[in-house]
């Protein structure tokens, strides 16, 4: 399956959003379908990029109507993500309850509507340029959980933060794509 998530920050800088709108019509082009959490910032930029073109998008919302959105993949996370998302998140009894939803939603967006279905990599941007759970820090925000969840899943993140990320991300494209990820995970 060629799914990604197209998620970040939403202070990303415009001409970053301007980048990921591009990536995610070009992504598209080639079939994939982009996971996101309808959040202003990066993710409405993805998304956008990826529908300029007719391509797939798939929204996980934390509650119905957030930000507008009329429809989804779901509506809200289901209590097996946000039991995921409080034994990842480092401060989860901190959280108020509106975040919490957020945090399982990141799990959706990660793993699929079932929690079964992980993405094929992750393209984001962050303040700090994390790619990894030992990256994440109070600068990586909301994007952190995601961040965490991924590299807990073995899932490749390519943070645009870092002016190397689209380079390795065509590598990557190239040279493992998609088939050893659905492999790898088939394997588990």
């Amino acid at each position: 399956m060629k799914i990604y998530a197209g998620i970040g920050s939403r202070q990303t800088p415009p001409n970053t959003l301007a980048l990921m709108k591009r990536v995610a019509s070009r992504l598209a082009e080639l079939g994939w379908t982009v996971r996101s959490g309808g959040a202003v910032g990066a993710d409405q930029a993805f998304e956008a990029g990826a529908l300029q073109v007719r391509g797939a998008v798939e929204v996980f919302l934390p509650w119905p109507g957030y930000n507008g959105y009329k429809k989804a993949a779901l509506t809200a996370p289901s209590p097996e993500a946000i039991r995921l998302a409080a034994d990842l998140h480092p401060a989860w009894s901190r959280l108020s309850s509106g975040v919490q939803k957020l945090m399982g939603r990141n799990s959706h967006q990660i793993l699929g509507v079932n929690l079964n279905t992980p993405v094929a990599f992750v393209l984001c941007w962050t303040p700090d340029g994390a790619e990894s759970e030992a990256e994440c820090g109070v600068e990586t925000g909301g994007t952190g959980q995601a961040i965490r969840l991924a590299s807990r899943y073995g899932v490749p993140v390519f943070n645009l933060y870092r002016p190397d990320a689209l380079s390795r991300l065509g590598d990557w494209l190239r040279q493992k794509g998609p088939e050893s990820h659905d492999r790898a995970h088939a394997a588990k």
